[in-house]
């Protein structure tokens, strides 16, 4: 019997992995709550935690799940920048859903594109209130345009085909470009000089965080529109907002946020918002956001709970070899894809 606590979960969550909870086999312990120090005790017992995008698998969290006798912390989403990797070597398996839906992920993007540049959400509130005015509505063709895409993933290379598809020149960034891809790779700079709209499909590290700056906006186009479905840290919000309300910034779609841990996915319409940044970006005519939900399709949610499942079965059955497992070696995490030979540690 394998025993599962899951963390920061909803009702989709729950829906999701129900199928995959066999009598005998797996038992599902559900929590709302995100996985931190102070909650690590629930997974007393348990053999492995599932856990989301704002948990936080600190190494003292780690330490504690390794004394309850937690072999594998299953992340059901790609992102794992709120793992300590390099402390759980040696402890605990690490694994992740590298890829669950990237149509979700572009298409969202696209769609808040699309929303911002067109003005669908104002038109959506006019004409609720029978305001079927068109002042103040005019937006402009994609067709032509130049579309800088930064990182070209899976996700990210699904977004240049829709982009494409509008008839959009793209070019591209990517530290590790992709071969024989046919995509018109450039320079970060270049990018940020030439592009009318960026959107970022990259992962949070390091070298990433807060790569679009005040330096990098100054660099940027005159009303650009800047797109993030991929980690809120990628920008830096007080230089978003600086850029915004200098008129550099057109148009900002948010589908993540730095600080979004603990706001994102809860109900906050009957509180005061104490993050005056968000608060402020929110009421920007120019600026959309939406909860971190670029992911939530039936497919996604269906993709992820498949994955990690059989993620955390391959530990059982493959005498401890996990597929998809994040691997610290050598000074840097091993991204391990299915089908290993080997074990981690």
């Amino acid at each position: 019997m394998v025993k599962i606590a899951f963390f920061e979960t909803k009702d989709y969550d729950k829906a999701a992995f129900a199928p995959y909870e066999k009598a005998g086999e797996t038992e599902f312990i559900f929590f709302e709550t995100k996985l931190t120090e102070m909650t690590a005790d629930l997974a007393k017992g348990c053999d492995a935690v599932c856990v989301f995008v704002n948990d936080n698998v600190s190494a003292a969290v780690i330490d504690k799940l390794y004394e309850y006798g937690v072999k594998i912390i299953a992340l059901r989403c790609a992102g794992f920048n709120n793992v300590d990797v390099r402390h759980a070597y040696g402890k605990i398996h690490v694994v992740r859903v590298p890829a669950y839906s990237p149509y979700a992920v572009a298409e969202h993007t696209m769609a808040l594109l699309l929303t911002s540049i067109r003005r669908i959400h104002k038109a959506y509130i006019r004409t609720r209130d029978f305001n079927f005015s068109l002042n103040g509505m005019t937006g402009f063709d994609l067709h032509g345009k130049t579309v800088g895409v930064v990182g070209t993933g899976r996700i990210g290379r699904v977004f240049i085909d829709i982009c494409r598809g509008f008839g959009m020149n793209v070019i591209a960034y990517d530290a590790f470009p992709a071969a024989d891809s046919g995509i018109n790779y450039v320079s970060l700079d270049e990018l940020f000089e030439k592009s009318d709209i960026i959107s970022l499909h990259c992962p949070l590290t390091d070298d990433t965080r807060h790569m679009i700056d005040a330096e990098a906006i100054e660099k940027m186009k005159k009303g650009v529109v800047i797109l993030n479905t991929s980690r809120g840290a990628l920008i830096d919000a007080d230089a978003l907002l600086d850029g915004i309300k200098a008129r550099k910034v057109g148009a900002a779609c948010l589908d993540v946020y730095e600080e979004e841990a603990d706001l994102f996915f809860e109900d906050r319409s009957g509180h005061i918002l104490n993050d005056e940044l968000l608060a402020r970006l929110i009421s920007m005519p120019n600026v959309i956001v939406t909860s971190h939900q670029a992911f939530l399709t039936a497919e996604a949610l269906n993709n992820i709970a498949e994955t990690t499942m059989n993620n955390i079965r391959s530990y059982y059955e493959n005498n401890g070899i996990c597929d998809n497992e994040l691997c610290f070696r050598d000074g840097r995490i091993d991204t391990l894809k299915k089908d290993r030979k080997e074990k981690c540690f």
